[in-house]
């Protein structure tokens, strides 16, 4: 797909039969960008066209001049503009709505105006941000347009003889309306963020009309961000109309992060907007259609009402969109966040929930004339989909947080080859009960070398995360040397991921799964195989346009030491590892924790253990030299003891040589059955291993495997390291036999740990007995446009306020059993057998669970498989609980009634003798405690908001005053003088420390978040001590 940028210099070529000079068009129409086109996104550019014509005197033949010259000149007027260049970065293609708005009037060559548009359809505008041509109104609530109090419409008094037209038309595209409220018409001038700000600004109880007038949104429109943030705070004034908690923080409004718009819909219709608010990660949607294009939005209601579920407002919604000044959004996609995003909410707000709702502005370039199902298709071909149910799990791939590589689809080969069938001792295919094909290689494929190294290591979920300062770049001087057509120029330091977890959207394809590196294949090679292409393409749909991309999750990083969870340890337990082992392991736990505010070792290895918590903070303050009773390290330190309790509480034991690996199989075949290859730091490993992956229930999910030498390995993937590789021979593959997984990217624990080794006796495979039964599902292809947006719809609501309990409760019934199972004597055959006959079905049902918003499946828990009461450390005393004697219990116990020795009272504050006072220049003084000021609003605000967005915000406040210190990112990177930074980060120090005696120690936090590096890099040298450099690895390996 292109970008306005690479087509931007084929506008460059004006007219010469034109009769009026270049120059004066040009500097005429620059004013006309400058007014309209930079500054406001909404403004209908075939008017400013017009309009433009007319004031020069120009025949309407002479649009194709007018709209050739304005977009050869936005780039300079870009240039020129402060306040553009967060438009230019975020909207690349705005350039071209000139372009799209001429071609879009007519099919014909020349359309009715007379306009030539044959040059200009070559251009692909499909993602820009092009303003809306008509505008329509909002009515906020839903329920009842007759009473006053629900015709608020973001704030502004619905006009009464105006509603929503929430019809489709034959096409499933909605119809439209006008407008003519001068304070809506004035907010669609201005750019998306100003309109946003000023909505989000105006809270619940107050109408827009009430605190601004048209004039001055209009004196606003052509500000640069920051000062029109300013400008509008002045104008509100301190909390006169809005609380604290519903204004937006001030923003680096010039950052490269993604903006995330909020709103949030009552049960009456009514909806507020917050935000927008800055994230670090981005998706796929986002890049696509634009930050500006996307809103989340978040419906009232807590889980199990199910007035909510079916609720005819939110349906109502879902159907006719949500208006945000002249722009409509509508209901797009959705996706559960699953555990992991429930453990994020802290808050008991009614509009809490894992379940991300988004709709999406259709009225960009590309997509403006597109039905809802049209525009989906952009994405891939998601009709094609075999079912329903698997409708939003295959979309929601375009939600993924992501890492984007930078490909030229034209010139990279994209191959599909075979799955690897399971074969019997004949030699003949085996198929599972539903009649399908077992594979030993679901969800991973290849990719050639040289696309392998445009992959950054260490990326998680999307961010790429600093280890060591390890960053590979392109060698810029290889480059220069060779011919542009020698593919070898492609030459990075370092090597490349070995296994990369991704998500591939081609010609209307959508897959998933990991790709492995392969030195064998050709330049400019993936390939992928079938049973990792989730949707497929439709042939009708050949020469559209599709968001073509490679996104990337996750890569093969260098594992940590690991820790057991509750569900493997039971079945460690069940295997045969004594109870003695555990409370060893529980034991020196503890004796670090007991030591932790004493004892450096002891420090160290328990902040070794949280470093992410806080960017390796407390590690390196321990490390400088920087006493361990100091205020704010021993703060820190009862910090993550709570965290460290909370941890071995649920049975999160640290045990040495275990490790997390992503997985795939042998691209040799040499393995055995039996046998696994684990490639770690050292290379590859030999000898016995037990594998298992989280969250295996059964007997049998922790295997013991031989881990294999592979000389020919290192032929497909050189040097390339942290990976396990399973077999792909036998009836069977042995990642389904563990906990029904594949190697789409899941993370295998590995255990070459000596004494689990010994101790530890397999139980035989999972083998799926009880299944719930399978329910035909219409296709999406069944339904009308209007009726599909309806049932997708529902199946929103129904997520989000009627979700199923029946894994969680399938999980808790089956450790209750085990608990039980593991207590009782030799002597109580019958009473195991029983047990674990109930404990298999209830590993069925788990797994059956897991797939069911893909399957469609209800699942459900039978009453004869639930327990009356559960052990005391799943903390369920509401619903009835027992004292447990099982090691999980044991362990809870002891854990509970250990107390750690505070060194320091929890509010006591006093300063370091190397920092306090000294000769800190005034002027670094009175420059700090102002900012210091600033902060303490700031990370208030960022604090208050909600809690998927305040942890990214709080570190964004304070990497903005990191900034200011260094002039850099980090320490390491700026060219300040040491003595600048060292007397800045002191000043920093006495304020904050002075501050924090009368407010308590947890205020120190500033000082070292923000001049931390400084502060230890000062007190190392008055150690006056050759440092030693130890990398974070490194350290890690050592400690923990």
């Amino acid at each position: 797909m292109e970008n306005a940028g690479s087509s931007s210099s084929s506008f460059k070529q004006i007219s010469s039969s034109h009769h009026h000079n270049r120059e004066n068009v040009e500097e005429i129409l620059k004013k006309f960008c400058k007014q309209h086109l930079v500054f406001d996104q909404s403004f209908p550019v075939e008017e400013l066209i017009k309009s433009f014509c007319k004031d020069q005197s120009l025949s309407l033949n002479d649009n194709k001049q007018a709209g050739k010259t304005g977009l050869a000149l936005i780039e300079e007027v870009d240039e020129e503009e402060e306040s553009s260049k967060l438009l230019r970065r975020k909207n690349p293609t705005l350039t071209s709505s000139i372009n799209h708005k001429l071609l879009t009037q007519s099919d014909e060559s020349v359309n009715q105006e007379g306009v030539d548009c044959s040059e200009l359809k070559k251009f692909d505008c499909s993602v820009s941000n092009s303003p809306r041509d008509d505008a329509v109104t909002q009515r906020m609530s839903l329920e009842d347009p007759d009473k006053e109090k629900n015709k608020r419409m973001m704030n502004v008094d619905q006009p009464s003889n105006q509603m929503i037209n929430s019809e489709y038309s034959s096409t499933g595209k909605m119809k439209r309306l006008t407008c003519n409220d001068p304070h809506l018409l004035a907010l669609g001038e201005l750019e998306f963020k100003k309109m946003f700000l000023i909505l989000s600004c105006c809270g619940k109880e107050y109408k827009l009309e009430d605190f601004i007038s048209v004039d001055e949104i209009r004196r606003m429109k052509s500000l640069h961000m920051g000062h029109f943030e300013t400008r509008l705070r002045t104008i509100l004034g301190d909390d006169q109309y809005v609380k604290q908690t519903d204004r937006t923080k001030k923003l680096d409004w010039d950052s490269e992060k993604t903006f995330v718009y909020h709103c949030y819909v009552e049960p009456d219709g009514s909806y507020t907007f917050k935000g927008p608010y800055l994230q670090r990660d981005a998706t796929h949607l986002h890049r696509v259609l634009g930050d500006d294009n996307v809103l989340l939005v978040k419906f009232s209601g807590n889980e199990g009402d199910r007035d909510c579920s079916s609720s005819p407002v939110y349906h109502r919604i879902g159907k006719e969109g949500i208006l945000v000044g002249l722009r409509r959004f509508q209901f797009f996609v959705f996706k559960d966040g699953g555990k992991e995003q429930k453990k994020k909410q802290t808050q008991t707000s009614s509009f809490a929930s894992s379940v991300k709702c988004y709709f999406v502005c259709l009225e960009s370039s590309g997509l403006h004339d597109k039905s809802v199902s049209e525009a989906r298709s952009h994405f891939m071909h998601i009709h094609n989909i075999s079912s329903m149910p698997k409708y939003m799990p295959r979309l929601s791939l375009i939600l993924s947080k992501t890492t984007k590589i930078q490909l030229d689809f034209a010139s990279v080969n994209i191959e599909i080859i075979k799955d690897q069938p399971c074969l019997d001792q004949n030699g003949n295919t085996v198929r599972n009960q539903d009649g399908d094909i077992l594979i030993h290689t679901d969800g991973t494929g290849f990719i050639s070398e040289d696309l392998a190294l445009l992959c950054q290591r260490n990326v998680r979920k999307g961010k790429y995360t600093s280890l060591d300062g390890d960053k590979r770049v392109l060698d810029r001087n290889a480059a220069e040397e060779k011919p542009s057509d020698d593919k070898s120029i492609r030459s990075y330091t370092g090597d490349p991921p070995l296994l990369t977890q991704c998500r591939l959207f081609y010609d209307g394809a959508a897959a998933k799964g990991t790709l492995l590196v392969n030195k064998k294949l050709p330049f400019d090679t993936i390939q992928i195989r079938p049973s990792m292409i989730k949707v497929e393409s439709d042939p009708k749909l050949v020469n559209a346009v599709s968001a073509n991309s490679l996104e990337i999750v996750t890569t093969s990083n260098k594992p940590k030491n690991s820790c057991l969870s509750k569900y493997l340890l039971a079945l460690l337990a069940y295997g045969g590892v004594p109870q003695e082992y555990f409370m060893n392991l529980l034991t020196k736990a503890l004796e670090d924790a007991q030591n932790v505010h004493y004892n450096k070792h002891a420090a160290l290895t328990v902040a070794l253990r949280y470093s992410e918590m806080d960017n390796f903070l407390v590690p390196r303050m321990i490390l400088s030299g920087i006493p361990i009773d100091e205020p704010y390290l021993q703060d820190r330190l009862r910090v993550l003891m709570n965290e460290e309790k909370k941890s071995l509480m649920g049975g999160k034991l640290p045990v040495s040589e275990c490790y997390y690996l992503m997985g795939t199989v042998d691209p040799t075949g040499i393995l055995n059955r039996d046998e696994v290859c684990v490639i770690l730091e050292d290379g590859q490993l030999s000898g016995n291993v037990l594998v298992y992956k989280n969250p295996g229930l059964h007997f049998g999910d922790v295997h013991v495997m031989k881990a294999t030498y592979i000389e020919e390995l290192v032929n497909f993937v050189g040097n390339a390291k942290y990976a396990i590789f399973f077999p792909t021979k036998g009836p069977r593959s042995v990642a389904d036999e563990i906990a029904n997984s594949d190697f789409d990217g899941d993370m295998y624990w590995v255990s070459r740990n000596p004494q689990l080794l010994e101790s530890f006796k397999p139980s035989s495979p999972w083998e799926q007995k009880y299944t719930a039964k399978s329910v035909r599902h219409r296709k999406p292809t069944d339904f009308s446009p209007g009726e599909l947006e309806d049932e997708l719809f529902q199946q929103f609501l129904t997520t989000r306020f009627n979700p199923s309990y029946s894994m969680g409760v399938a999980a808790d019934c089956w450790l209750a059993y085990m608990d039980r199972l593991l207590t009782l004597s030799d002597d109580c055959t019958e009473e195991k057998k029983c047990m674990k006959e109930k404990m298999l079905q209830l590993t069925d049902i788990y797994y059956d669970a897991l797939d069911a918003p893909k399957t469609g499946k209800k699942v459900e828990v039978p009453s004869n498989l639930r327990v009356g009461k559960y052990p005391h450390y799943l903390e369920k005393s509401n619903l009835g609980s027992y004292q447990s004697r099982s090691i999980l219990g044991l362990i809870f116990d002891k854990v509970a009634s250990f107390k750690t020795t505070q060194r320091l009272e929890a509010n006591e504050v006093r300063k370091l003798p190397a920092f306090d006072g000294g000769e800190i220049p005034t002027s670094c003084v009175r420059l700090w405690e102002e900012r210091y000021d600033q902060y303490r609003s700031e990370m208030t605000d960022a604090l208050n908001q909600d809690d998927d967005v305040k942890d990214d915000y709080a570190e964004e406040v304070n990497q903005k005053y990191k900034q200011m210190l260094y002039e850099a990112p980090e320490l390491n990177e700026s060219t300040r003088i040491r003595e600048e930074i060292y007397n800045e980060a002191l000043a920093i120090y006495n304020i904050v420390y002075d501050y924090a005696r009368i407010k308590g120690v947890g205020r120190c936090g500033f000082a070292w978040k923000v001049a931390g590096q400084a502060l230890c890099e000062f007190y190392a040298k008055k150690l006056d001590e050759d440092p030693i450099i130890c990398t974070k690895s490194v350290l890690s390996e050592l400690f923990i």
